[in-house]
């Protein structure tokens, strides 16, 4: 903490030294130096400066440049004037959005860096763990408008003993920067919970979880997922969330597996019911959000239909690079959307 303040006060001491010879410019009156110059330390204080120091930095900046100003009165002509006037709403800007600011506590460019950090961590909660040899699993996750946050994520986990693989497949209320912090939150919160405890006790454990937050829009929906990695043997729990499709190679049908379920976040002591059915070897699984298969205009039914069609057809050329190759046939941008698949060689 000593050394980000010892940054900082030498970062203020230059851009102050660069201030006052900005502003003995304008009062010796260089033709170089316009009092639009003095635009150039605000902007740079704001990228670097704390909130409680900014302020007072722009405030000793528009000083400055009035006293250069007041000192040299014959040198101001239209020019001028409007550098003045741009210096000075260019201040009142950076000021609003220093006490903005000041609820986070943070320098503009540290504050960047805290929010890349923050998403880095809710991608490494979705990373797949590595399977045995006869398993494939892909996950992608896209935002709406192409944002860095999403309301979807995935968390995952393999057992100690590598015989058991449980992945969970949330829509969090909202979607882009407007989920994102709740996103980040249950990332780590779920994947804390999916890796602790029993299959049975995950969608409780986390319905309890979120209405213990009590948030205004606190509810999501999740598909979860509990594989036996040696027998293909599954358990699929849902909470309002779109059911899984399975790819059965042995007839080349697809199996819709509905389950019921409660919306997380809404009721207290929720029970969840479970489907159960084996992986055979060549069988695929998909799970996916509902950005990927309902739109205003088209019914979720009939977007599961449309994307099992798109698998049947994508899926034919292999299924590594399969999922992105179907979240990348979607063209819903306006929802977040997030796909997982599992295929059992």
């Amino acid at each position: 903490m000593r050394r980000v303040r010892t940054v900082e006060n030498t970062w203020t001491g230059v851009l102050a030294v660069i201030t006052v010879l900005i502003g003995l410019g304008l009062t010796y009156g260089v033709d170089a130096v316009t009092a639009s110059a003095l635009v150039i330390p605000i902007v740079i204080a704001n990228i670097i400066l704390s909130p409680r120091t900014l302020p007072w930095f722009v405030v000793f900046v528009l000083g400055v440049l009035v006293i250069a100003v007041a000192a040299n009165p014959d040198a101001l002509d239209n020019r001028r004037v409007g550098g003045v006037v741009v210096c000075f709403v260019v201040g009142l800007i950076v000021l609003v959005s220093s006490f903005r600011r000041s609820r986070l506590g943070v320098a503009g460019a540290l504050g960047e860096s805290m929010l890349v950090d923050l998403r880095e961590r809710i991608n490494k909660q979705g990373i797949l763990p590595a399977l045995p040899d006869s398993w494939y699993a892909e996950q992608v996750t896209r935002s709406a408008g192409a944002s860095s946050f999403a309301g979807d994520f995935m968390v995952a986990t393999l057992s100690t003993d590598h015989h058991r693989f449980d992945v969970a497949v949330v829509d969090v209320s909202g979607k882009g920067e407007q989920a994102g912090t709740r996103s980040l939150l249950l990332s780590g919160a779920f994947g804390g919970l999916l890796g602790a405890l029993a299959p049975p006790a995950f969608l409780p454990s986390a319905n309890d979880y979120l209405l213990r937050q009590d948030w205004s829009e606190g509810f999501a929906t999740a598909v979860h997922l509990s594989v036996d990695l040696d027998t293909g043997e599954f358990e699929i729990r849902s909470a309002g969330h779109p059911p899984a499709v399975q790819l059965q190679a042995g007839s080349g049908r697809w199996a819709v597996h509905d389950v019921d379920g409660p919306i997380l976040g809404l009721m207290p002591e929720a029970e969840f019911n479970v489907v159960r059915g084996t992986l055979q070897p060549g069988d695929a699984l998909l799970m996916f959000t509902d950005g990927l298969v309902e739109t205003p205009q088209r019914d979720i039914s009939l977007g599961i239909d449309r994307l099992v069609g798109q698998a049947e057809r994508l899926l034919r050329n292999g299924f590594e690079g399969a999922a992105r190759r179907l979240v990348a046939t979607n063209e819903a941008m306006n929802d977040d959307r997030a796909l997982f698949l599992l295929h059992r060689r």
